[in-house]
């Protein structure tokens, strides 16, 4: 068993997909940065407010201790149950980014690769064609 998992293991295609791990998620840290530190300010400050995260709706109770409380992530950690808009749109952009440079990346890799020359396919001859030229051939020779 042992042997079988390291081959599996060894294979490209395993490793392949370790190492696309590995940099999809310091990729997403890097996106994620970009869309709250550099993007969703400028997009709340258009829209009067700089922290877009802030924008939610409040569906519960909300404790005594955070009675007047617009923090976001304290009253999510005190269990208020929340309608959080704002972290919602944060999200989808950073899937919008991450979807668009990967769309980027996909059209330049499929324009650096050559395209391999389409070959014609020979045409498959019916096998009535093929036995008259046998049956041709062999009167022929004799």
């Amino acid at each position: 068993m042992f042997k079988e998992f390291k081959a599996f293991i060894a294979r490209g295609n395993v490793l392949d997909l370790a190492i696309a791990v590995i940099i999809g998620g310091a990729f997403g840290k890097i996106v994620t940065s970009l869309t709250d530190d550099v993007i969703m300010p400028v997009i709340g400050k258009i829209f009067g407010g700089l922290d877009f995260s802030s924008y939610f709706v409040v569906l519960g109770k909300v404790p005594p201790a955070l009675a007047g409380s617009s923090d976001y992530a304290a009253l999510k950690k005190a269990g208020v149950p929340l309608l959080g808009y704002g972290a919602f749109v944060t999200a989808a952009v950073n899937f919008l980014i991450v979807a668009f440079i990967i769309f980027l990346l996909v059209r330049a890799v499929n324009r650096l690769m050559p395209k391999a020359p389409e070959t014609p396919a020979e045409p498959v001859e019916p096998a009535d064609v093929t036995l008259l030229r046998e049956i041709r051939d062999e009167l022929k020779r004799r």
